[in-house]
């Protein structure tokens, strides 16, 4: 209906005024956008821009602040509507980034050393690795992805999107055949059709379909001269963004040996989120990592940084070195960049020293697991796979995924809205992602907003199939990795309610690590993670919308809260996040690399002591050395930063006063 009208108004307005209506600009010059996009940016985008690009004032951890926006213009005669930053903003639950292990926002172990990294090897790598931007953390993280992954070499970018569209061109080109699956990324769309290849799409996840057309390309060969292929290359993703599904990997690497065929595996949204240590779609599906030969992923989704890898076998990395257009002319990843990626893959991989890693890939599995049964319970279409951390949920109509975006925004929730053209029009979604910084809190609390939600939009389609479906993949997927006991157990229901824990089947040794997990959770929770959803907590932070008024009891405790010590020794980490209405001190205490975070919205005074170069501050709240205090706050109270070599920050909002 809404594109009817609009195509009446189009005509009518041509009709009325048929020499100035769709201008291009230029006189003579034909339309430098494609019709279709055109009519949607003008009649539906310019209406409801307000549910994208929204920025946000803080890192992108469990939450964040969103800046609120409100519109200058209506859209009526403009190709999009314009919308302004008001500079207030509102703290959210972070649904909406890719921060699957939580490396997003300040770490213990990362933080200190990426900074000690930029103070080593500058901001910038400011050339092409070929060219003076390589550089010693260059070399180590390369070393420790393909230790990571088992295989024998790896190479780096600086972009995730262009490991893909450099890299397919450099493995194929005319006379060669790329079998793609219908839902890869743009990503890999655009290195496809660069390359040159003949390109086949195969119906997506379907190794059958993918059987079939291989056997018939392979039997006809090339157009024209019918000679055969140069190379097959069979192009597939980990995990796909858009579907939330996993790859079925085995089947794919069965047929591709059937018919002598490469294989391209994209794990720009698995690495990391995928198998129980984290290595991706290969582990998840105990699939060989040698029987993949190019192997892809980015840095941006697990390990809270930017650029991409490629890694396989070493002669194959070494022509990539030689011949991929993003090594040899784009700028090399920034050396804080590398640094931060390689502390994150040294802390998933135990070579801190400690079990944080292994407990953030589990923490992750849960809290995915556990927020896609609730969802199926609820009785909404929930798109994806088990332990996969992306979960679309699917509304169809464009009015529908409008109205859910804002309401979510208005209940301090922050969740990604996909439409045209990312998605076919009539195939419109709204997405969670999940991360390991989730406290069970704040999933329980976001549940709850979405099932009042799907009752008021309408969502809850009871999709039988669906529900059956994912039944038979929770067994499945348990009966993999738990074994037959805890497969005979599984249920969905049982998993939603916590009836059903598949880590009590697991051997002591494993047992263990949960219990590990488990304690982490507790002590996420007590750090002040929780914000503010118990009526009783000590964080202090604003109830959400709806909630209720506190309890006296409740009232006592926040006030209690509001004089705080926070310690940590060596490499530990303390977390502390208070929003008090009245005075409030905080003392923040680290000996060694340390890392403190203090959210306390007071107004502070902060002092700096002990750490080598520490000095007076500027009103910004920023103090020099290795001790520092960053602080805008409201209120009154102060942060003392004692011992310093760590890194203390204060993140509130308006003024600051520092000294």
């Amino acid at each position: 209906m809404c594109m009817l009208f609009g195509r009446l108004r189009d005509i009518l307005g041509w009709l009325l005024n048929p020499f100035s209506h769709h201008k291009t600009g230029k006189e003579g010059y034909a339309h430098i956008r494609d019709p279709s996009e055109d009519f949607y940016l003008r009649r539906m985008y310019g209406r409801i821009v307000d549910c994208w690009n929204r920025p946000i004032c803080s890192a992108p951890d469990a939450w964040f602040d969103v800046m609120e926006r409100k519109r200058t213009k209506e859209p009526s005669g403009q190709d999009v509507a314009e919308i302004t930053c008001t500079g207030a903003s509102t703290r959210c639950l972070n649904l909406a980034s890719y921060n699957y292990l939580g490396f997003a926002a300040s770490d213990p172990y990362c933080t200190p050393r990426v900074i000690d990294t930029i103070g080593q090897l500058g901001v910038s790598s400011s050339s092409p690795r070929i060219l003076g931007g390589t550089t010693v953390a260059h070399t180590e993280l390369e070393e420790l992805v393909a230790e990571y992954l088992g295989v024998e070499s790896a190479i780096t970018y600086g972009m995730g999107f262009a490991t893909n569209s450099s890299t397919i061109p450099a493995l194929v080109g005319k006379g060669c055949l790329i079998m793609s699956d219908s839902l890869n990324h743009s990503s890999i769309v655009a290195g496809a059709r660069q390359s040159g290849a003949k390109i086949k799409v195969f119906r997506h996840n379907d190794a059958k379909h993918l059987d079939a057309l291989l056997r018939q390309s392979i039997v006809e060969g090339q157009p024209r001269s019918h000679r055969p292929w140069k190379k097959v290359l069979v192009i597939v993703e980990g995990v796909y963004s858009m579907e939330g599904e996993t790859c079925n990997l085995k089947e794919v690497v069965e047929v591709s040996k059937r018919h002598k065929a490469y294989i391209y595996l994209d794990e720009a949204h698995s690495i990391g989120a995928l198998g129980p240590t984290g290595r991706g779609c290969c582990e998840h599906w105990g699939v060989d990592p040698r029987d993949i030969d190019i192997m892809m992923g980015t840095f941006t989704k697990s390990f809270g940084s930017c650029g991409g890898y490629i890694a396989g076998k070493k002669p194959v990395i070494d022509f990539l070195r030689r011949h991929s257009p993003a090594h040899l002319y784009a700028c090399a990843m920034a050396p804080g960049c590398v640094k931060q990626v390689t502390a994150a893959l040294q802390v998933v991989m135990g070579l801190d020293g400690t079990g944080r890693g292994a407990a953030k890939v589990r923490e992750l599995h849960d809290n995915a697991n556990y927020v896609r049964a609730r969802l199926l319970e609820m009785g909404l279409e929930v798109l994806g796979s088990w332990d996969s951390p992306v979960m679309p949920i699917m509304t169809y109509s464009p009015a529908k995924m409008v109205a859910l975006s804002r309401m979510l925004l208005e209940r301090r929730m922050a969740m990604v809205i996909v439409g045209f053209p990312a998605t076919p029009l009539l195939l419109t979604r709204s997405r969670i992602c999940i991360s390991a910084a989730h406290s069970r809190a704040d999933m329980d609390w976001a549940l709850e907003q979405l099932e009042e939600m799907a009752e008021l939009c309408d969502l809850r389609f009871n999709n039988t199939r669906l529900k059956a479906h994912m039944e038979a993949a929770l067994v499945d997927h348990v009966r993999r990795h738990f074994g037959e006991a805890a497969a005979a157990a599984a249920s969905v229901a049982g998993l939603a309610s916590g009836a059903f824990d598949p880590y009590s089947y697991l051997p002591g040794a494993k047992k263990a690590l949960t219990a590990g997990s488990k304690a982490a959770q507790q002590d996420k929770e007590k750090d002040g993670r929780k914000h503010g959803h118990a009526a009783a907590s000590s964080s202090g932070q604003q109830q959400p919308a709806g909630s209720g008024p506190a309890s006296p009891q409740a009232k006592r405790a926040r006030k209690d809260s509001l004089a705080s010590s926070i310690s940590a020794n060596g490499n530990g980490v303390a977390h502390h996040h208070q929003q008090p209405q009245e005075p409030a001190v905080v003392v923040a205490t680290a000996n060694g690399h340390g890392a403190i975070t203090a959210e306390v919205e007071v107004q502070m005074t902060a002092t700096s002591s002990g750490g080598k170069g520490s000095k007076g501050a500027a009103a910004n709240g920023k103090a020099g050395g290795k001790g520092g205090a960053n602080g805008f706050h409201r209120g009154s109270g102060h942060v003392v930063v004692t011992k310093g070599s760590s890194d203390v920050k204060a993140f509130i909002r308006t003024e600051a006063l520092v000294s």
